[in-house]
């Protein structure tokens, strides 16, 4: 008994150190530049939209499956462009199960123009992303 209890107890060291111990680790990115770099801040803006806004300067690797897919600017809300030229990302909702309604959309490629949306579309707001 002693045996297997000194097993387990091993197992779940194990599990808790490749878990975390259960926070959710920052997507890990090769860069030239090894020295971190602090994200830019944007008043108004939750810190998860910051951290979605590096995600998409960065190319990814994205949260969520539907990440980088198409916004089709149905009621159109922002300016007219060509189909895919925007791109929808994303901003995580603390306490959220699901995608919550926080989004931020991208026009270009690669993006030029940022807009934030906290109320899935109903209204936006252009986020000014220095170049």
């Amino acid at each position: 008994m002693n045996r297997l209890a000194r097993f387990l107890a091993a197992g779940l060291i194990c599990l808790a150190t490749l878990a975390g111990c259960g926070q959710e680790a920052a997507p890990r990115t090769e860069s030239a530049d090894p020295a971190p770099r602090a994200l830019a801040t944007y008043p108004g803006l939750p810190s998860e939209a910051t951290e979605t806004l590096a995600l998409i300067q960065r190319g990814g690797p994205f949260p969520y499956r539907k990440d980088g897919t198409t916004f089709q600017n149905r009621e159109n809300r922002l300016p007219a462009r060509p189909r895919g030229y925007y791109r929808e990302y994303t901003v995580p909702t603390p306490g959220a199960r699901d995608r919550g309604a926080r989004r931020i959309i991208a026009g270009g490629s690669p993006p030029e123009v940022f807009f934030y949306t906290a109320d899935h579309y109903r209204s936006f707001r252009r986020i000014e992303v220095p170049e």
